[in-house]
This record gives structure tokens, C-alpha cells and sequence, in this order.
């Protein structure tokens, strides 16, 4: 398969091969896609009959890319006649500005011609090869194409319009061109998605929002983004050159919904363009120190879309926060259930938790004021709704029996959850970071409610819950023979006693006693579960260790970054050192771009990280991943009207210093330098 490069502007994108065309792919969603629906899915550019080969590919930004381009075969490049530019963009709509230069000394003749189809293939359609249930029409006009999807009121369009004269027909438009010598033809290429039906008028509302934006609007924005959010200075090249680029992603993937003027980030590119709870909610905690104009729409349009009733085929409950939103033709017609769809268990105490951190970050009380309902609503879920057993502690058991998610955390793959010798636990299932989570929740939530909303009986109730849970989740959850703490409890009460990452979680909750943390630290950075490059999601030896699996072996950098932030809270600075320098290290073998996921190969049989073959990136909360381990590096905590600074960075780092923190307190800098004491041996 021929590299891929992709554009993108939100839940907007064009994935293409490295010659600019477009051709359906079995394996990756290649196309034109918005609001999760592919607008083209053939874009295939000749001359005279013959594809073109690349002489090179420029990422100008992340919205913008440039294709320089041959005739004939690559061994034909030092007597090529022609040469060819696709400069491409894209703001709501696709823009292809088509460049042919004639090198010769006298005029050429030749026939430039652009095959082009759509498929209106519903993301879900691509990911599960199912077929269409609707027509597709191309419809011919003098001065453009539309190729046109309608079933019953879902209608979808594409219609593509060139600058210069073209001749059109239902499979493409062609250019008869004669260039004189040393001269050049150029024509602006325009390919727009028009919607209709199933929400179509909010959907062209939001793509036309985008459409407004030029190129140079987007770099305008670009360069406003990054001016605002702090400066890192450092002796790491690897360090800044991740942290520049996690910033630009972060930038990439905002995207508007349909019920929100202002930007949340979608998860990753290519299958999850659009709102996840889980996802979004960890990235605003990740990206809270460097960019806090994210957490607020997040948490609005999370309160806004909040569960109010049962729907069994939706998995929701009153006070339930959404797993995902989707927009395509499988959810406008309840194939799927994302309109949206509830079927995760921890995207409702992150909420809460999320809320509190914000508050103690900005201490912007009246967001607080304003969303009190929802979260004690959250709150009331996880006792109510959450606890399906009625023993205190949080289950996930779907409803929807036809295709709702089975695995409702965040390891949500079939396989994700299992014991140690490799057998599946039966539903329902209470797993370990659940509870950590529902204990962070409830301590957060009262700190709320005394100091923002006024209740102090409310509080002390929360806090007696989750002194209650921390007790019982150490003495049933924790596997005494193996020293670490199970992956979760099956539906008898017994323990599900996998060895995972998920204890990093537990400690970022703060909910593991003190007296078990140095064992927690110890599984987490040995060798089972540590790589070199990272933490796996299952250690070593377990039944279903596969590093290259997807829940079940390979390294996941958000995860990692968690990770780090428990150890730090439990005192292991250099464990947290240990693992962000890894992570860094890592980064540098992805351009600076952390992936979704990679390989939980042995550092010493790889040498370099072997990327997940289907993993998305960018990833939401992977680009969040270096902006979290340079908090947990600085040590980084808000405490009342002032930002503690207690920086622990391992030597190898040399200096860092981060610049124009935002917060409660104004701006702040915070400075560290590594120092042998706070080092970890990395293997080679």
C-alpha cells in the first residue's frame, strides 16, 4: 500500500495516496469525508491516459499539502517533459489548485484528465464493507458534476466545479490542453459537500462555518493558537519538536458540532472524527495547563447531550454522559445507535472530575454554578445506574444486544478484559480504573458542592461514599498472592486477575493505599508490563498477550501519560521520569506525532517502536500525552490562588522551562533541570 497523506480541518479530511489521487481502499478509509461520510471516494488524476509518479510530497500545514508529480515510471525522471503540482486545501469544502509546466522549447498537445466517484460509504459501511441501500445519480452540467446519494429524505451531494473549461461527464471532468513552451496551465479545482435530510440543514450550517475560513484564515487561527498557549524552552530537541506538533494536531482536530458554536476535539483520524466522551474528557485534562479554551464547549455540549432517559437501544440513563456522536447514514436511519450512543461507563465520572480540575485551574466558579445539575446528576449515576450489582461499585452490562459495545471502558475491543489465563469474564463487569475514577468523582464532587455550590451535607455524603469505597475496592480488589491489584471483578465477585496497565490509573485516583503503591510502581515499570518505550496494556505471560494486539499487549501513550501523573502523585518521581522519557523517546520515531497505539515489542529486540498497523493519527489524547508528562516532569499543581512548581526531570533531559502558564493566578513560568537523582536507566 502506498503511503498515505491526509488533510484535515475538524471532522472534515481528505486521505489520499502520496500522488494525491484517491482510490477506495479494503483496509483505511481513503476519500473526502465530512461528518462521517466519504463525499469522494475516487480522485484519480492522469495525463494522456497515464498515472503519475511522485517526485515529492510537502505537509505544508495540516490543512494545506503539495504534490510535485511526473509522467511515466520514476527511472523517466531526468528526461521528464512535464512536470505537475497538485497544491490542495481544505476549510469545510476541498480545494485542488492543478499546476501542468511545460519544460520544453516547443508547445505539447496532451489530455489531462480526472476520473472522479463517489460512493457516500457511511464510515461504518467502510469499517464492516457493508452496501448501500440508497441510489447514486451523476448528474452532467455545462459548468460542473454532481454526483448525488438519495434514500428517502437522506440526501447527499458532491459537486465539483473547475476554474478553467472542462468536459464533464458522469465519471470525471477532462481537460484538452495545448501549453505553449515554457509555459504553464492552471486551473482551481473545487469539490463541495452539500447535505440534505437527517439533520442536513444543521450539518450545512456547520460545514459552511468551516467553508468561511480561507487558508490563510487557518494559518491566521494556527499562529493565534499556538501564540497562546505557553512557550517551551528546552536542551530535549525531541521534547519540543513533540510538544510543538501535539499542539498543531490539538489544532487540527477541533472540530464544531451541530449543536455548538465552539470547538471540541475530535478523537483521531481516520474512524473517530467526531465527539467521544472518554476521549474528549482526558484530552481537556491532559491539555488543561497549555490550552483551557478546549475544556469548557467540552463540558457544555457534554452537560447539553446528558442522558435523561432509559433507551435500551442508545444505552442510555439519566445522567449518563455520551460515549460518541456520529452523523452518518447508519445512525440517520438506526442501524447504529450514535445520536448519540451512551455505551461507556467512565465518560460520566470523568465528567465530574474533569469539572472540578478546571475549576481549580481557572477557578471559574460560575461554569461550576451553571453545570451544578448535570453533575450531580453524574453523581447520582454512578450509585443508581452505575452499580448494576447493588455491592457499591461501578458495572457495565450493555443494552443494546444487537451492537452496542460489550466493553464499556476504555479497553472497549472485545478481548480488551480477561483473566489471567486468557479465559473472558461473563457480564456484567466492574473493572479496576472504574472504581478509581467513581472515588476521584465523588472526592472531587465534594469539594464542589463545599466550596461552590454551599451543600455542605452533600459533601460530607459524598466524601463517607468514597472513604466507603476506597476500603472495600483495597480488600476485594487486590490479588494478595501476586501483590498488584486485579483487572476487575466478574459477575460472582471474583477477581478478574489479568496484570495491566490499568493500576496506573488507580493511582492517578488516588484511590490505592498508600502501603500498596511501591508494589502498584514496581509491577508497572517491570519488565512484564514495561517495554522500553512504555507501559503495555497487559503484561508479559498473561493468557492473551499479544504486542501487537490491540488492547491486549501493545502500548497506548495516553495511557502512559496517566500513568505517569498516578506515580508522581504517589511520590515516584523517577518511575514518572522514567516512563514521560521513554515516551519522548518514542515520539521522536513518529515525526514528533505519538501515535494511537504501538507495538509492545522489548525495546532491546526492536530498537525503535513498531507502530500499531491500523492505528489513528493523529489521536486526540495522544497529542495530549507530551502536555500531560510535561506537567507531571514540572510537577505542576494548582493549590488555591498559586501554581505549586516541583520539578523532577531526569538528567538525560538537561533543562526545561515553560513559559506563560495560564491559570487563576494570571500567567506563570515554571523552570527544571534534570538531575541524576531523579534518573532511570532507559535500556539501549
Amino acid at each position: 500500500m502506498k503511503p498515505l497523506v491526509s488533510i484535515l480541518d475538524g471532522n472534515t479530511f481528505v486521505v489520499s495516496d502520496d500522488r494525491g489521487d484517491i482510490d477506495p481502499s479494503p483496509t483505511f478509509p481513503t476519500g473526502f469525508f465530512s461528518f462521517d461520510t466519504r463525499f469522494l471516494s475516487k480522485w484519480e488524476l492522469t495525463v494522456d491516459g497515464n498515472r503519475l509518479s511522485v517526485l515529492s510530497v510537502d505537509d505544508l500545514q495540516y490543512f494545506e499539502s503539495q504534490f510535485f508529480l511526473v509522467p511515466g515510471e520514476p527511472t523517466h525522471y531526468v528526461d521528464a517533459k512535464l512536470s505537475i503540482i497538485r497544491h490542495r486545501t481544505i476549510g469545510g469544502s476541498f480545494v485542488e489548485d492543478l499546476t501542468v509546466l511545460n519544460h520544453q522549447d516547443q508547445a505539447v498537445e496532451l489530455t489531462v484528465r480526472l476520473n472522479v466517484a463517489s460512493d457516500f460509504a457511511d464510515l461504518f459501511e467502510i469499517k464492516d464493507m457493508q452496501g448501500k441501500a440508497g441510489e447514486t445519480i451523476a448528474l452532467v452540467e455545462d459548468d460542473r458534476l454532481r454526483l448525488c446519494y438519495h434514500r428517502e429524505t437522506y440526501r447527499r451531494e458532491t459537486v465539483i466545479t473547475s476554474s478553467a473549461p472542462a468536459e464533464f461527464d458522469p465519471d470525471g471532468l477532462t481537460f484538452a490542453l495545448r501549453i505553449e513552451a515554457h509555459q504553464q496551465w492552471h486551473t482551481r479545482l473545487c469539490v463541495q459537500a452539500n447535505v440534505e435530510g437527517a439533520g442536513g440543514r444543521d450539518i450545512r450550517l456547520s460545514i459552511q462555518r468551516h467553508r468561511s475560513r480561507s487558508p490563510e484564515e487557518l494559518r491566521q487561527d494556527l499562529q493565534g493558537w499556538l501564540d497562546r498557549a505557553p512557550k517551551l524552552s528546552s536542551d530535549s530537541d525531541a521534547l519540543t519538536g513533540t510538544y510543538r506538533r501535539s499542539l498543531v494536531d490539538l489544532a487540527a482536530l477541533r472540530y464544531v458540532p451541530l449543536t455548538s458554536g465552539a470547538p471540541l476535539p475530535a478523537a483521531g483520524l481516520p474512524w473517530f472524527m467526531t465527539m467521544f466522551g472518554r476521549d474528549g474528557l482526558i484530552t481537556c485534562l491532559q491539555t488543561l495547563p497549555f490550552t483551557p479554551e478546549l475544556t469548557p464547549p467540552a463540558l457544555r455540549y457534554l452537560a447539553m447531550t446528558q442522558g435523561v432517559s432509559l433507551d435500551d437501544f442508545r444505552d442510555r440513563e439519566p445522567g449518563k454522559i455520551l460515549h460518541e456522536v456520529r452523523y452518518g447514514e447508519s445512525t440517520a436511519f438506526e442501524e447504529q445507535p450514535h445520536s448519540p450512543y451512551y455505551g461507556s461507563a467512565d465518560s460520566t465520572p470523568l465528567f465530574v472530575i474533569l469539572l472540578d480540575e478546571y475549576e481549580r485551574w481557572t477557578g471559574d466558579t460560575k461554569l461550576v454554578e451553571s453545570l451544578e445539575y448535570e453533575a450531580r446528576a453524574a453523581l447520582n449515576w454512578i450509585d443508581r445506574y452505575g452499580d448494576l450489582m447493588g455491592n457499591g461499585y461501578v458495572w457495565y452490562e450493555r443494552r443494546n444486544l444487537r451492537n452496542g459495545l460489550e466493553n464499556q471502558c476504555w479497553k472497549d475491543s472485545w478481548d480488551g478484559i480477561s483473566y489471567s489465563d486468557g479465559r473472558l469474564p461473563a457480564f456484567p463487569r466492574a473493572t479496576c480504573e472504574l472504581q478509581g475514577y467513581a472515588y476521584d468523582a465523588k472526592i472531587r464532587g465534594a469539594r464542589l458542592a463545599r466550596l461552590v455550590w454551599k451543600d455542605l451535607v452533600y459533601a460530607e455524603q459524598l466524601e463517607r461514599e468514597a472513604a466507603d469505597l476506597k476500603q472495600r475496592f483495597n480488600r476485594d480488589f487486590w490479588v494478595a498472592d501476586g501483590e498488584y491489584y486485579a483487572l476487575a471483578l466478574d459477575i460472582e465477585g471474583s477477581q478478574v486477575d489479568a496484570l495491566s496497565s490499568n493500576m496506573g490509573h488507580l493511582l492517578w485516583s488516588g484511590i490505592v493505599d498508600e502501603d500498596r503503591a511501591a508494589k502498584v510502581a514496581e509491577h508497572l515499570l517491570g519488565p512484564r508490563l514495561f517495554s522500553g518505550w512504555g507501559v503495555r496494556t497487559l503484561a508479559e505471560g498473561e493468557g492473551r498477550y499479544n504486542p501487537i494486539g490491540y488492547h491486549v499487549g501493545t502500548v497506548w501513550p495516553f495511557d502512559n501519560s496517566l500513568i505517569a501523573w498516578g506515580l508522581r502523585r504517589y511520590g515516584f518521581r523517577c518511575e514518572a521520569g522514567r516512563i514521560a522519557e521513554a515516551m519522548i523517546d518514542a515520539g521522536r520515531y513518529f515525526d514528533g506525532r505519538l501515535p494511537e497505539a504501538f507495538a509492545g515489542y522489548d525495546r532491546a529486540l526492536t530498537k525503535y517502536p513498531v507502530q500499531y498497523p491500523t492505528a489513528c493519527s493523529p489521536q486526540a489524547w495522544s497529542t495530549g500525552t507530551p502536555m500531560l508528562m510535561i506537567r507531571t516532569l514540572l510537577g505542576l499543581d494548582p493549590h488555591g490562588e498559586h501554581l505549586i512548581v516541583d520539578p523532577a526531570l531526569p538528567e538525560r533531559m538537561g533543562r526545561m522551562e515553560l513559559l506563560d502558564i495560564p491559570g487563576r493566578w494570571g500567567l506563570i513560568d515554571a523552570f527544571g533541570r534534570g538531575r541524576p537523582e531523579h534518573t532511570a536507566n532507559l535500556t539501549d
